[in-house]
């Protein structure tokens, strides 16, 4: 079977930067294998990783195969685009219990236990450099690019006239020759001919097409990516607790869920196009219908279903969901005691807390849990006017100022939820 157009395909979604001259007619001649790395410096991606991966699962889709490389060599010494100082560097026992997670992760996109000469495939460089000494590299392969060439890199003139006070070490310099015979590497023993990459990359992956020709007499190609940012120039990927990851224990689904229906209306036409995989037709209708009645956030509420279903699972997508309309819909206190503990403070963020023992809980009337005894509001009066204007909930429900809490009030045997109007929120935590 002939390949679909993977150029025709990434460049609608808006994910295509460059490709060298030729890339597009080699990929219709018949099944090409492409390959991108990945960082293995944490035991997780994150969602600034998701653009390569959505580049490789589009790329098997499209009846190519799809290779992921792991940086185990590469991630002991640390690339130089973009950054501004080295990277920690790791062992060989960390490297491979992250791409052992790594793996886990992509699974979710790429099919890698398919019979079919597609197949997904995950490799380390670390297997094909640690027995390579350092006089047979410089032989090899140092010696077929010159140092002008290296120089002239953008990733490493950034660096050498950035405001670093430390300059770059010959070991980061060395990075791009590294990458470069990750290539030759796999175009010789992996038919793998194209790398894709960040537009970042480009510099590092040029590098390897040169060696495939010096070296390996053939013709590699690149493609790149545009580098994702916000509309509001803050950094895509990130939020306030640091990156947006890809594991549940870093990030929970509520938070992540959550990241994407925050996307402006700007955002939200773009993300979708490339995040999902949801056919041109049905984004451009998607787009036409939110554009009508953008208050409804029909972009991103299906922005966020898509992308959370696919990193994580129908259930987590659910209870995220289901999470959200608890400060926004008109939750019950059945819904609040579904969450778990996470998920729980991951809603209530920032809230202020108190801490009580269980056993005053009995006694505790409820003008004495608003001031008291908490500080939530100011003082009895206060309370007793909050009360008296029914604008106090326990567990989202209205009460008077008769109200007795109790042990059947807790949500996970610790929290009561104490909330004034809409938008005052208070937790009380029992011990």
């Amino acid at each position: 079977m002939m390949p679909k157009n993977f150029i025709e395909e990434i460049t609608w979604r808006g994910m295509l930067h460059d490709a060298m001259p030729g890339t597009e007619a080699h990929l219709l001649e018949k099944m090409r294998a492409a390959y991108v790395g990945f960082d293995p410096t944490a035991d997780s991606l994150h969602i600034g990783n998701l653009v390569p991966i959505m580049l490789l699962s589009h790329y098997q889709r499209c009846g190519h195969k799809p290779v992921a490389l792991v940086g185990g060599a590469t991630g002991m010494i640390g690339d130089p685009s973009g950054k501004s100082s080295e990277r920690n560097l790791l062992d060989e026992a960390t490297l491979r219990h992250n791409q052992e997670a790594i793996k886990n992760q992509l699974a979710r996109f790429l099919d890698f236990e398919s019979n079919t000469d597609n197949a997904a495939a995950l490799v380390n460089n670390y297997d094909w450099m640690k027995n390579f000494s350092f006089l047979e590299f410089i032989r090899d392969v140092g010696k077929h690019i010159t140092v002008n060439y290296m120089m002239a890199k953008d990733s490493v003139k950034n660096r050498l006239s950035g405001e670093s006070v430390d300059g770059m070490s010959f070991t980061e310099f060395t990075y791009q020759l590294v990458q470069g015979y990750d290539f030759l590497h796999l175009y010789q023993n992996n038919s793998c001919s194209i790398q894709m990459g960040g537009s970042d990359q480009w510099g590092n992956i040029t590098t390897g097409t040169e060696l495939i020709r010096r070296i390996g007499g053939g013709k590699g190609y690149a493609i790149t990516c545009p580098l994702i940012t916000k509309s509001d120039g803050s950094k895509f990927g990130k939020s306030e607790g640091g990156n947006v990851w890809l594991d549940k224990n870093r990030t929970s689904p509520y938070k992540f869920y959550q990241y994407w229906l925050n996307s402006s209306d700007e955002d939200a036409e773009k993300y979708i196009k490339i995040f999902t995989f949801l056919e041109q037709q049905t984004i451009e209708s998607l787009i036409v219908t939110h554009r009508e009645a953008p208050h409804l956030r029909v972009l991103q509420k299906r922005l966020a279903g898509e992308i959370t279903l696919i990193v994580h699972s129908k259930e987590d997508l659910d209870n995220a969901i289901a999470a959200s309309s608890i400060l926004f819909g008109k939750s019950t206190a059945d819904d609040l005691k579904k969450l778990d503990e996470a998920t729980f403070l991951d809603v209530f963020d920032g809230v202020p807390q108190h801490e009580i023992a269980l056993a005053e809980l009995s006694e505790l009337g409820i003008i004495a849990a608003l001031s008291e005894k908490t500080g939530f509001l100011k003082s009895n009066g206060e309370a007793r006017r909050a009360l008296k204007e029914n604008s106090i909930s326990v567990n989202r429900e209205k009460v008077s100022d008769s109200f007795i809490l109790s042990e059947k009030d807790l949500i996970n045997n610790q929290f009561i939820l104490l909330q004034r109007g809409k938008k005052n929120y208070f937790i009380l935590r029992c011990n």
